[in-house]
């Protein structure tokens, strides 16, 4: 539904920050399905941790939110500019499931829970395959730059 060209359009983020490689649904002010595809040219593999290579689980979070950008940007029919930024500003009941390693394809669905003065409220859950490797309810924000 959205390869990595049309992703580059809607968020700021570049390598090695990007963590959302492919949108494989999306439906508009609900969910997105995308991907993330972990592989061992990942800059933080070499000190997390040396011999037992694990996804650090700030990054699954922050992909999570990536998604949820890319979510509530098309739901709002917006694409972030110069003057304007997506801010993460909350993280609840976080939980680590399963650690994601270097050749797992992490699926991140994010769902809208609420939208309230501004502020996206979100549930996202990272599996690989059919088991939940993170779960999270992420609130996000659009402020101006400056």
């Amino acid at each position: 539904m959205m390869d990595i060209h049309a992703i580059l359009k809607q968020l700021p983020h570049r390598y090695p920050f990007l963590l959302v490689d492919r949108v494989l649904e999306l439906q508009r002010n609900e969910r997105i399905l995308a991907i993330k595809n972990v592989t061992f040219n990942e800059p933080y593999f070499m000190g997390h941790f040396p011999g037992r290579p694990v996804m650090p689980g700030v990054l699954i979070l922050e992909a999570l939110a990536q998604a949820a950008g890319l979510l509530a940007f098309d739901a709002m029919g917006q694409v972030p500019d110069e003057n304007n930024i997506y801010y993460f500003v909350g993280i609840d009941g976080a939980r680590f499931k399963r650690p994601v390693e270097p050749g797992d394809q992490l699926h991140l669905e994010i769902t809208i829970d609420r939208v309230r003065a501004g502020i996206w409220k979100f549930k996202g859950v990272a599996r690989v395959g059919d088991e939940v490797a993170c779960e999270a309810e992420l609130m996000c924000t659009m402020r101006a730059v400056g």
